[in-house]
């Protein structure tokens, strides 16, 4: 089991479920709901886990890795740290909508645009950085943490967004 692999492995999931959303009739406003609550449970309690496991690793361990932000692990730390935020407001957005009206279809859209692009950054820069520099048993050890965590979050976590440079800062 390898972190990184979690990680993509949710991605994956994170695709699937925008992509059921936007084939849903937008007048099933049951299906919609249960759909959109359980993708952005999972949105929060995934940056959450990445947070707390995943990333203060990649700061002791990365060098930075493809197009990275100032080309090093700061720099692609602190981005991804911003998009979480900029998810979790995104996220956030949605609620002020009534489900399946053009406003909260817009603001999904909006989330899944912020999502894809950290997640493409994230793919071909920490990811990446992590996989060159972590050994196999740390990459093992953290993926049993990160699993058993969105696993006791099923439901989610209180998203709370986070100061990039004080985040660096604490784990750097």
């Amino acid at each position: 089991m390898d972190i990184t692999q979690l990680i993509l492995d949710d991605h994956a999931e994170q695709r699937r479920l925008f992509s059921i959303l936007e084939q849903i009739d937008h007048t099933d406003v049951e299906a919609l709901t249960q759909v959109w609550d359980r993708l952005s449970a999972f949105l929060d309690a995934h940056a959450e886990a990445e947070e707390q496991f995943f990333y203060p690793e990649l700061l002791k361990l990365g060098e930075g890795a493809n197009d990275a932000e100032d080309g090093t692990v700061e720099g692609e730390t602190e981005d991804a740290i911003e998009d979480h935020n900029k998810l979790r407001d995104a996220v956030k957005a949605v609620a002020k909508y009534p489900v399946g009206t053009g406003a909260w279809i817009e603001a999904v859209g909006k989330a899944n645009v912020v999502n894809s692009k950290h997640m493409g950054e994230e793919e071909r820069q920490g990811l990446t950085d992590f996989r060159r520099h972590a050994p196999v048993q740390l990459r093992h050890d953290l993926a049993v943490r990160f699993a058993a965590f969105e696993a006791a979050h099923i439901t989610g976590v209180k998203p709370v967004n986070k100061d990039p440079d004080a985040y660096i800062e604490e784990h750097g």
